[in-house]
């Protein structure tokens, strides 16, 4: 078995778009419309994507802290300086478990959960 995408139910599919392409820098592989009245886009390079989800009939989606999108980063520092520039609050940390990686927890404009991670040698 292979792990192909995490589907993320959105609210405003520009909203979404603009923070998962303009500050993770991920590249919009295909937009498409999924049915009346809903936008499926897909973002990610290699095997594995994120699917962004919006419908006009659910409405008021909360996706709750459940889950957590984590991404690597050379720089924790760096990566938290770019966060404070663009006005995101830092829900957890930096924190570092264990000498092996430092991390740090922001929100999407929906509530998911992304963690931005360095791995240290």
């Amino acid at each position: 078995m292979k792990f192909l995408w995490t589907t993320i139910l959105v609210n405003n599919m520009e909203e979404s778009l603009k923070f998962y392409q303009e500050f993770l820098e991920l590249k919009l592989e295909r937009r498409f419309s999924g049915a009346p009245g809903m936008e499926i886009c897909f973002l990610g390079e290699g095997e594995t994507k994120i699917e962004l989800i919006c419908n006009e009939k659910i409405k008021n989606i909360n996706p709750g802290n459940a889950v957590t999108l984590g991404f690597k980063v050379d720089s924790l520092d760096k990566a938290v300086q770019s966060v404070n520039k663009r006005g995101i609050e830092i829900k957890t940390g930096p924190v570092q478990p264990n000498p092996h990686i430092r991390y740090f927890i922001i929100q999407d404009p929906n509530g998911v959960k992304i963690q931005f991670a360095e791995q240290l040698d």
